[in-house]
């Protein structure tokens, strides 16, 4: 079998970059959303973009497959999944309020945030960010590059050590597997 140079080169790339990650900020994760789904509350996602795709593929997993095998119902909300509602508010309000707009009617204490930005300083996650941290939603996030605002602000930062979107993509989007794996593990240690 030829190797392709290219492949093993990204892959040591994507390699590396989870290697580099806190594996102590992940088991905090794992803690925070077994104790909030326990607790019925719900947990939000939202990201731009490859990192919205992102955002929805989270509902596509815990939702379906936490319930599905665990006896719990997770209450997970993407606020990249409705496109009717996004193109509406970016119309006639604001594209920057997408996401803090729709946790204004969503929302209670307790729940969780998600915001995953490579950059970490798109102003629609940091209008999110921010109407979180002023209504006693959790944050967590997960960034790439330098972090931005994000990963400054967030209650719990998940950063990738990486300036590739590629890289920084790929990555969340693994953790994001990971995290979903080893929250069912979790969930049904009795």
């Amino acid at each position: 079998m030829k190797k392709n140079s290219n492949f093993i080169k990204y892959r040591s790339r994507l390699v590396k970059s989870l290697d580099n990650i806190d594996t102590a900020k992940l088991s905090k994760v794992i803690k925070l959303f077994k104790n909030k789904i326990k607790n019925k509350n719900k947990i939000f996602v939202c990201g731009n973009g490859g990192s919205a795709a992102i955002s929805n593929h989270y509902i596509c997993d815990f939702l379906k497959l936490v319930r599905q095998k665990t006896n719990f119902k997770p209450r997970f909300l993407s606020l990249a999944n409705n496109l009717e509602t996004i193109t509406a508010i970016s119309n006639d309000i604001n594209y920057d309020k997408i996401f803090s707009y729709q946790l204004e009617s969503l929302f209670d204490p307790g729940d969780i945030l998600i915001l995953i930005s490579s950059s970490g300083n798109s102003k629609n996650m940091v209008n999110a960010l921010k109407f979180a941290k002023k209504n006693q939603i959790y944050t967590i996030s997960f960034t790439g590059f330098k972090g931005g605002y994000l990963r400054r602000n967030s209650d719990l930062s998940i950063h990738v050590q990486s300036n590739a979107y590629s890289i920084s993509e790929d990555t969340h989007h693994i953790l994001m597997h990971y995290l979903m794996e080893e929250l069912i593990y979790q969930l049904n240690i009795k």
